[in-house]
């Protein structure tokens, strides 16, 4: 839990009892969070991130430099940016604003720090965390306290203990507890109530030795708690005269609390206890004593409530003594003291924290109020805007609607035309459909009736041809009716074969054929007609026999018309390349020519039947332009694919085939 806020000094030296007992929990606090064993050490990241702004805060706030301190309040504000954290976290955010106000109230800047002191209250009551809640009572116990409002002060005190039993239980709760236990005390002592405060001071003492033993590593803060009630429980012994046990609980708590490391401000109020006990005893030789060992301790521990005090007892002793001169000179720093105390306290003691704290609540309500007003001007905007465009969306629905219904009726009409349109599209479909099949059929009849008398006509004129009986003249008219013959015969059967592939459907007509056979088959076949021209094919074969499911004619037919094409659009003294790739998924066959290429222009249409794309052979051959269109219909029959590469200075031809 974080420390509490640390007031400046009051008129009574007994509020600096209060003072060092925070400065302790504080002290305390900060050793509890960097324990090992303590429960922090498994927070999160944002925790983690919180202790390290609390111990720079506190590092800067402790000693007076306010400035880097208020950087590091206002950081471990900002830390909880989003409402998720502010509820989650709901401690440390709280905390965090009573830091800042801490800081406030310490450069008497009351106005501000009560401020930040309500809006950590607010905080802690909306999420109803009674430890923060406590925090808040502790704050305010110590400013009544410090307004001499003690019965008040007295409340508060109780109700941060009350608190206190939510915080975590550790080591810095267990002393904040014990201290609101001796504060209660005080402030009933301060009232008269000598009953009541002894009250709690003994229960100050049971509650801190039943601990003793939990919190055995911090003997030394304990012992030092225990000096500091001691003294406390002799001012109610010192009133009702009971001299001695006055003077020895004064002495137990001056031999603790002079040790290093302890309250050695609280011992120094005790010793002045003691030093007015010997005032009323008449033993002035104790009593100079004991003076001089307290002006010893103020070179190391300030304290001006006791300065002020030890001054006037100077005084009174030297008064005493008849030396009036050295007793004026004492008064005066007395007096200089004391003015110095109340001018810093006054501002604060005029000050009505309830009426201040008041207009604060009044302040958050109506700005409450005011944002709720905001919200609901906001909801009523939000509400009329939704209604228009409600009424926009209801206009436009029952507009489309409308649109929508007479759309359904043209688009019923549209639907009726176009279901006419495709019903005539069908039929022209089939009636083309009819045609295209009765014109294969017609050319594919006139072609066939064709082919005989064109076929007689070229078998007599190679007769004629023969005979010597005719004229140079008139063999050369007789070869060349021999050859228009053949090259008109050679046109109707790629028709008829292109007719017949139309018509026919491969799959019907597959079986098994070894491919590296069908191969040697046609190149030997063609080895003929390409040593006319003196080319030769060269052959690459499958290293192992692989059959396709084909149809052995067809493809021959394919693979002959490539190895034709080669030969004639090749050069004399050239090579032909011929190669079968098995890729597991698909054979393929290339056939690779030297010859004049194909232009990238023409390269689309060689494949289209009766293309333009027609080019004679290197010897003159005759070409009709449609062997590379039967071959890709064959081809694309098999579900295979056919195509080309040329650079210009020769031709690639592809043909794939899947393999089943």
């Amino acid at each position: 839990m974080p420390a509490a806020p640390t007031c400046n000094s009051v008129k009574h030296p007994l509020f600096l009892a209060l003072q060092k007992l925070a400065l302790i929990s504080l002290v305390l606090f900060i050793s509890a969070c960097n324990r090992p064993d303590n429960k922090l050490a498994g927070e999160s990241a944002i925790i983690q991130k919180y202790h390290s702004l609390y111990y720079n805060y506190d590092f800067y706030h402790s000693r007076g430099k306010k400035d880097k301190a208020m950087l590091y309040a206002d950081s471990m504000i900002n830390l909880f940016d989003n409402p998720d954290e502010k509820l989650k976290y709901t401690y440390y955010y709280g905390q965090a604003y009573f830091f800042k106000g801490d800081i406030y109230f310490d450069e008497n800047k009351y106005d501000a720090a009560y401020e930040y002191y309500y809006q950590g209250q607010t905080i802690a009551s909306n999420s109803l965390d009674a430890c923060t809640l406590g925090e808040y009572s502790y704050r305010m116990g110590m400013i009544m306290y410090k307004q001499e409002h003690f019965r008040i002060a007295a409340a508060y005190f109780k109700s941060s203990l009350q608190g206190a039993r939510s915080c975590p239980w550790n080591f810095s709760t267990f002393f904040r507890m014990q201290e609101l236990l001796n504060n209660t005390g005080l402030s009933y002592y301060k009232i008269n109530e000598a009953d009541s405060a002894l009250m709690y001071f003994e229960k100050d003492l049971s509650f801190i030795n039943s601990k003793s033993i939990e919190f055995k590593k911090s003997a030394q803060n304990l012992e030092s708690a225990r000096g500091v009630v001691y003294g406390n429980e002799a001012n109610i012994y010192i009133n009702r005269g009971n001299y001695p046990l006055a003077k020895n609980l004064l002495k137990k708590s001056i031999d603790i609390n002079l040790r290093k490391n302890n309250d050695n401000s609280d011992a120094q109020l005790s010793e002045l206890k003691l030093a007015r006990l010997y005032v009323q005893e008449n033993k002035d030789d104790s009593l100079f004593a004991l003076l001089q060992n307290v002006h010893r301790q103020f070179d190391t521990v300030t304290n001006k409530p006791a300065e002020a005090d030890w001054n006037l007892l100077m005084a009174n002793y030297y008064a005493k003594k008849n030396l009036p001169q050295l007793a004026y000179g004492y008064v005066v720093k007395h007096y200089a003291l004391r003015d110095s105390i109340s001018s810093s306290d006054k501002k604060l003691k005029e000050a009505d924290i309830s009426e201040q704290m008041e207009r604060l609540k009044k302040n958050y309500e109506f700005k409450a109020l005011e944002k709720d007003n905001e919200q609901q001007r906001y909801y009523l905007d939000v509400a009329l805007i939704l209604g228009v465009m409600f009424f926009i969306i209801i206009s436009l629905i029952f507009v489309n609607w409308r649109k929508s219904n007479d759309n359904v009726k043209v688009l019923g009409n549209l639907n009726k035309q176009i279901n006419d349109q495709n019903q005539n599209l069908e039929l022209a479909l089939d009636q083309l459909k009819l045609s295209s099949e009765e014109k294969d059929r017609i050319l594919r009849t006139v072609a066939h009736d064709l082919r005989n008398p064109v076929g007689g006509i070229a078998s007599l004129t190679g007769l004629m041809a023969e005979e010597s009986e005719y004229s140079h003249e008139q063999k050369k008219l007789i070869n060349l009716i021999k050859e228009t013959s053949n090259n008109s015969l050679d046109l109707i059967n790629e028709i008829l074969e292109i007719t017949d592939n139309a018509l026919v459907k491969p799959e019907k007509e597959k079986e098994p054929v070894e491919i590296n056979e069908l191969l040697t088959k046609c190149v030997e076949l063609l080895r003929f007609k390409a040593s006319e021209k003196k080319q030769q094919i060269v052959t690459e074969l499958i290293d192992e026999p692989t059959e396709l499911l084909i149809n052995r004619e067809k493809i021959w037919r394919v693979i002959s018309n490539l190895i034709s094409n080669a030969i004639k659009f090749s050069p004399a003294n050239t090579l032909i390349h011929i190669k079968a790739i098995n890729t597991t998924k698909e054979l393929i066959i290339t056939v690779t020519d030297d010859g004049i290429g194909i232009p990238d222009e023409i390269k689309e249409e060689v494949f289209n039947i009766f293309t333009n794309a027609k080019r004679p052979g290197t010897a003159g051959e005759k070409s009709f332009g449609l062997g590379l269109s039967i071959c890709r219909q064959i081809i694309e029959n098999h579900n295979g694919k056919i195509w080309l590469e040329s650079n210009g200075g020769g031709t690639t031809f592809y043909v794939s085939l899947p393999i089943v």
